[in-house]
């Protein structure tokens, strides 16, 4: 019964993730921390390995449609993978309360992040166009890396503003290109946490199963389904994730306040 509720969620956030080009994880980590009672240490490497799953499900479509700049998105990744090194390394030194409330920050950005800047109205995809400011978009990357391995994310919610608005690369282009880089994001980050043995292949294959349905279908319905719509609704749930997340990293951080 367990391994189908890890299904579910998997499939769950496999199609969050397609669906908004985020990866997952800011939907993967609160499932498995609330809804399946996991240390955030176990929960973030098993949602990084996710994100990799998710990424390879999704960008495939991506790439096949010509949406994905393989070569813009080789070049940042390079920096991204240092960040996501640097980021799982650093991760063992943090208390997971602490890391609990970076998360509720970094959700919290991710919502004003999707009814602010993304719900502007997004430009054609340019049959021509150049990346512009690669000393930004490469130190961006490194903090995306570092995000990725410390919370359990691809860094595509901040990979995909940070080539929209600040490298001038068209909306569409941007997230797909996201897509493709949060794979090897996710796989480098995870790669400090299975040297401490924080990875559990029991908890992971009944996950990495349900994202890879659901990021495929995800891939699929985008075309169809109103984005506005599926902004508005993410944005509220991630409001809710990162109350919840500053209510178990206060509880953790300042444990008199509760007593």
């Amino acid at each position: 019964m367990t391994a189908l509720f890890l299904i579910a969620a998997g499939g769950l956030a496999g199609i969050m993730g397609a669906l908004l080009g985020i990866g997952g994880g800011v939907v993967l980590v609160p499932l498995l921390v609330f809804g399946f009672n996991l240390p955030l240490e176990e929960a973030v490497p098993a949602s990084l390995l996710c994100v990799v799953a998710s990424s390879c499900a999704a960008a495939a479509s991506y790439v096949d449609n010509r949406l994905s700049d393989i070569r813009l998105g080789l070049t940042l990744e390079l920096a991204t993978v240092v960040g996501a090194i640097t980021g799982g390394l650093v991760a063992a030194y943090l208390a997971p309360a602490m890391v609990a409330v970076v998360f509720g920050l970094f959700t919290f950005y991710v919502a004003l992040q999707i009814l602010v800047l993304r719900s502007r109205r997004e430009e054609p995809v340019a049959a021509a166009y150049k990346p512009a400011n690669y000393p930004l978009g490469l130190t961006g990357s490194f903090v995306a890396g570092g995000l990725s391995a410390l919370l359990g994310v691809g860094g595509g919610p901040l990979k995909v503003p940070l080539m929209s608005y600040g490298m001038r690369v068209p909306f569409k282009v941007a997230s797909a290109t996201s897509n493709l880089m949060i794979g090897v994001t996710g796989a480098a980050s995870v790669a400090s946490y299975a040297l401490r043995g924080h990875v559990k292949l029991s908890l992971v294959s009944p996950l990495v199963v349900g994202v890879l349905a659901g990021a495929y279908l995800g891939s699929r319905l985008m075309p169809r389904v109103p984005t506005a719509v599926l902004k508005k609704l993410f944005a509220l749930v991630l409001l809710v994730v990162a109350g919840q997340m500053f209510w178990k990293g206060g509880e953790g951080l300042w444990p008199s306040i509760w007593k």
